[in-house]
């Protein structure tokens, strides 16, 4: 008996614990939903967009290459270095290029030393001249009365003739003076240029983005020494697909972004080169970009340009959780939040293309509440 009854008190507390806890799951109150408001993925008009990349280059750029051969003596600028219309860049051994200058220079002031003795001479000849003119008029006039020889009036006229004879030699020789000063002066001014072309300068303001001559250094005409490109004016060289090009003009605005530029930039098409490139099939499509801080040629850009439209799935692009690579939302499901992947497409302003993962008519929730998981009970409110 003391056995039985040890054994029938702990199953009997065993049996009135569990009627217990029956009792208290039957009395539990659910859980309050919490109050959300939702926007419904809806189809609707849907710009459709093409994007190319490209590579910001200057409008403006020029090589810098010297047009006679010699050695650099000296380079004045570096690389990012700005630089102003005019301003000395690189120069090179003249040396060569002075003493031909100083040549030139002598030989025409020995012209010129040479024109006063002319002149006398052509005066002496003009006097000579004159006096032989007179002289024969005389002898003429007594000629015709007879009252000299004809050997003395022959005489008076070859003298007359040596006379003009010398008075244009005399003119000849300083003709050839002029032309030889006029030829020495030319030398002189070619002597002068040829020596301009020792100091490089630059052609415009802008920025040096490239050096590629030190001190020492054998400048041959053509080889490149520095490049230049003019500050604030860059575009955008995008590589567009042949099948694509049909809906692009000049003119048309464009959409860009940059690596390193953190906002949108409203451009225009300024060019499409028409040569097509045989291995991509694809065409250089020119954008003229505005002038914004920290704009730099080389930089990495895409060109989101406008074909019309189309019918997309959507919802505000806020409602999106991305993690990692992933990409979800939440939506109201009988009264329940539950959790969907899905595949985002392009964004147009504050709405976002969904791809995959929602129908239409679908509820997401938006705003998410701070709390609100999946499986959370949630009433949708207006």
């Amino acid at each position: 008996m003391k056995t039985r009854l040890g054994l029938t008190i702990p199953l009997a507390l065993v049996i009135t614990g569990c009627g217990e806890a029956a009792r208290e799951s039957k009395t539990a109150t659910p859980a309050t939903p919490i109050a959300v408001t939702a926007a419904t993925a809806s189809e609707q008009a849907w710009p459709a967009l093409y994007e190319a990349t490209g590579t910001v280059r200057a409008r403006t750029s020029t090589v810098i290459a010297a047009k006679l051969m010699g050695y650099v003596r000296e380079v004045k600028v570096q690389t990012g270095d700005r630089v102003r219309e005019g301003q000395p860049l690189v120069t090179l051994d003249a040396r060569d290029l002075d003493v031909n200058s100083r040549r030139a220079e002598a030989a025409l002031e020995e012209v010129r030393s040479s024109i006063p003795e002319a002149d006398s001479a052509v005066a002496g000849a003009k006097a000579n001249l004159d006096l032989t003119q007179t002289t024969f008029s005389r002898m003429q006039e007594l000629f015709n009365k007879k009252s000299i020889s004809n050997q003395e009036f022959d005489e008076a006229s070859a003298k007359l003739r040596a006379a003009q004879a010398a008075y244009q030699m005399a003119l000849a020789k300083r003709a050839q003076l002029d032309a030889q000063a006029a030829r020495v002066q030319q030398d002189v001014r070619a002597s002068e240029v040829a020596r301009s072309y020792a100091e490089i300068t630059a052609p415009f303001g802008g920025v040096v983005t490239t050096k590629t001559v030190d001190p020492g250094t054998l400048a041959v005409p053509g080889t490149p020494l520095l490049t230049i490109e003019r500050e604030g004016a860059y575009r955008l060289e995008a590589s567009v697909e042949e099948s694509h090009l049909a809906a692009i003009r000049v003119g048309q605005p464009v959409a860009v972004t940059l690596d390193g530029i953190d906002r949108t930039l409203d451009a225009r098409v300024s060019e499409i080169v028409p040569a097509v490139d045989a291995a991509s099939r694809s065409y250089i499509v020119k954008i003229d970009l505005p002038n914004v801080p920290g704009l730099r040629s080389g930089a990495f850009g895409r060109a989101l340009f406008s074909m019309g439209s189309r019918e997309a799935l959507s919802i505000p692009a806020a409602a999106v959780s991305e993690r990692g690579q992933l990409q979800s939302v939440l939506v109201a499901e009988n009264g329940v939040a539950r959790t969907r992947l899905i595949t985002a497409g392009s964004k147009n302003k504050d709405r976002i293309e969904v791809l995959s993962g929602l129908t239409a008519g679908d509820k997401v929730i938006f705003p998410v509440p701070q709390s609100l998981g999946d499986g959370a009970a949630v009433e949708v409110r207006p």
